[in-house]
């Protein structure tokens, strides 16, 4: 069997989409007759501590599901300082780059981006040792970073930002991007690089339709994911009018702004908003069965970014109600997902929630059976992967 190495930031038993899109590539490759090995850090994500298994020790080698796991020492944080965040990044690159140095790894490496530093690190020492580079890019940056003002413009910082972003384009041997904007801006200052689309496709291995539409209930729309800036649920939260409709909002997850968020939603218990926190994915799936709409939000529209809640949710049934932009916006309207609120513009979203409101459950149900049975051949992760494999890209 061929070996492929997977250089990630992210990796289970951390949650949220990072990790679940890595860990989909691995056990994809694996079942493809691939030896497949990941290097991330020691558990910590979202919280920014070391999960207690982890705890006191420099490294820990796993196999799960048959994916050989190497956690490499990281100092864990999720401050909002910048230095103590670059601190962290740098932490763990450190770790990374003399294990790549030292240790032998396969010629085939799979290298995630963001964050940039962490991946310029990968492509640097890799490209030294020749090895078959594919970048993996999720998000653009520092593009995003400047979109969600966490970056100044034309600062040192996004300088810098800049020139790893172009050396870790140049240097791969090809990338694989989650969307066309991406592959868009890569191939504006490398026209002659190898790119591929590579959706964030789940395989939920549901053959039949499951949810349960309860009539009696209201209309239940959840958001589950990260809370933190990109997302902006805490304002979605502040805006959001639920009043003289039926229709609940419940929440699940963890981040920057939980705790805000349950502050809020403490304080305005009227509004009919509800806060799960962080659950296991499988959990997580069986809770939502009874649930209706699935909201997928962005703060503001973010050139490159398709947030992987859009492929994950429908493929389990659910509508979709987008509210980010950018090409998210164009893959639900084509598909017929549900509903699209304009970015930024709670007054087209509050328009759009009593539209749902005065559905019935019924047509909500029928809604749910028509979009899973398209996207189990749309948003289909074997078929896309396949497709990669008879173009070389692994």
């Amino acid at each position: 069997m061929e070996e492929i190495l997977i250089i990630s930031n992210y990796y289970p038993p951390e949650k949220g989409a990072a990790a679940n899109r890595i860990e989909q590539l691995a056990l994809k490759l694996h079942q493809n007759n691939y030896t497949v090995s990941v290097i991330c850090p020691l558990g910590n994500y979202p919280k920014g501590e070391l999960f207690p298994e982890y705890k006191g020790k420099f490294s820990v080698t796993e196999n799960r599901d048959n994916i050989t796991v190497k956690r490499l020492w990281i100092y864990p944080s999720v401050s909002k300082n910048l230095i103590v965040r670059i601190i962290s990044v740098l932490s763990f690159s450190l770790s990374l780059s003399f294990y790549l140095l030292f240790k032998k790894t396969p010629e085939k490496v799979v290298v995630q981006s963001p964050p940039l530093l962490l991946s310029f690190i990968s492509v640097f020492v890799l490209s030294l040792k020749n090895k078959k580079i594919i970048l993996n890019i999720s998000d653009l940056w520092p593009l995003a970073a400047i979109e969600l003002k966490a970056l100044k413009k034309n600062s040192f910082s996004h300088k810098f930002s800049l020139f790893l972003e172009r050396f870790i384009y140049k240097k791969a041997t090809l990338i694989i991007g989650q969307s066309n904007e991406i592959i868009t801006h890569v191939n504006s200052f490398f026209p002659d690089k190898r790119c591929f689309l590579y959706r964030n496709f789940p395989d939920h291995k549901v053959e039949s339709l499951d949810l349960i539409t309860d009539l009696n209930q209201p209309i239940k729309i959840f958001y589950a994911g990260l809370l933190g800036i990109a997302q902006g649920v805490l304002e979605l939260c502040e805006k959001i009018d639920l009043n003289g409709l039926n229709i609940e909002l419940h929440i699940f997850g963890d981040g920057a702004e939980k705790t805000q968020i349950e502050q809020l939603i403490s304080s305005r218990k009227e509004q009919k908003i509800f806060f799960y926190g962080m659950m296991e994915r499988n959990a997580l799936h069986e809770k939502l069965k009874s649930f209706d709409v699935a909201i997928v939000p962005l703060k503001v529209r973010i050139y490159g970014s398709v947030p992987s809640k859009i492929f994950e949710y429908s493929s389990l049934g659910f509508p979709i109600l987008y509210f980010g932009g950018g090409e998210g916006e164009i893959i639900v309207e084509k598909n017929n997902l549900g509903w699209v609120a304009q970015v930024e513009n709670y007054s087209d979203l509050n328009e759009k929630l009593k539209l749902i409101s005065n559905l019935s459950k019924s047509e909500l149900h029928s809604m749910k059976k028509r979009i899973f049975e398209d996207t189990q051949e749309t948003f289909n992760l074997n078929n896309q992967m396949n497709y990669l494999i008879e173009k070389e890209v692994f």
